[in-house]
């Protein structure tokens, strides 16, 4: 199998779980390496599983080469997996679609089938933007962090949920920098990656989080109402990102729920 994901996070979640599921796989952070991969001609996967919301090549052009480069290996199945449901023209050129986030038991039953499935309504994603920001709220799900140790021994979970915080620190410094150079667009990139790679690791607080980051909540409206006149580095969703991120670096130091 081939796994395209350029969100480190999800890569690792979803390598994981393949691997323990008896499935050899092979990763690519981005369209372009996987084609190179594919070039190579030293691994011929049957199964291809690539988000379709990437930075670069990437969507239903990305599908079309996959199936063209891999169309010599026969019958391949292409899978779109994303944190956001994409246009219809990606879900038509996959083979099938899972919307991020996704357990072993939907990742199995994507994998079994032979047909197209619709996608899944973005409510089940548990990342639905809410605009209060509730302190109390459950930073880690419990059901997703049961699933990962019922997979894997706890340290694989701790080395996870280590390279998810220290991901969260390195993207919450990279919307600062589009912030200041006044990206709207690249801010809202880097929060789709958030609400991404969160939710699959089950940091339900920062997922949410990055998905109202990706709506747009750190861009002020201008007077007209229309578009946003500026980018706010001191927006509450940003403050409250980084309070996250410590909860979740906090967790890895004194224990995750039991």
């Amino acid at each position: 199998m081939l796994l395209i994901d350029d969100d480190l996070v999800s890569r690792e979640v979803l390598a994981t779980l393949l691997t323990l599921s008896g499935l050899t796989v092979q990763t690519a952070e981005n369209g372009e390496s996987a084609l190179a991969l594919l070039a190579e001609g030293s691994f011929a996967p049957e199964i291809i599983l690539v988000d379709v919301q990437m930075p670069g090549l990437s969507g239903a052009p990305l599908v079309r080469e996959l199936r063209s480069r891999s169309r010599k290996w026969g019958r391949v199945r292409i899978f779109a997996i994303s944190a956001s449901r994409p246009p219809a023209e990606v879900i038509e050129s996959a083979d099938g679609f899972l919307l991020k986030p996704f357990g072993p038991e939907e990742l199995k039953a994507l994998l079994a089938t032979q047909t197209k499935q619709p996608a899944s309504d973005a409510s089940d994603s548990g990342v639905a933007a809410q605009p209060d920001f509730d302190a109390g709220e459950e930073i880690i799900s419990v059901k997703t962090l049961a699933q990962l140790r019922s997979m894997m021994p706890e340290s694989g979970v701790r080395e996870i949920f280590t390279v998810l915080v220290d991901d969260l620190d390195r993207r919450i410094n990279a919307i600062q920098l589009a912030i200041c150079n006044g990206s709207p667009v690249e801010v809202r990139r880097i929060g789709h990656a958030i609400k991404g790679g969160c939710s699959m690791a089950g940091a339900v607080q920062a997922a949410r989080l990055g998905a109202l980051i990706e709506e747009g909540a750190v861009e002020q409206p201008s007077a007209s109402g229309a578009g946003s006149n500026h980018l706010d580095i001191n927006a509450p969703v940003l403050l409250n990102l980084r309070a996250a991120a410590a909860g979740l670096r906090r967790m890895l130091g004194e224990g995750f729920p039991a």
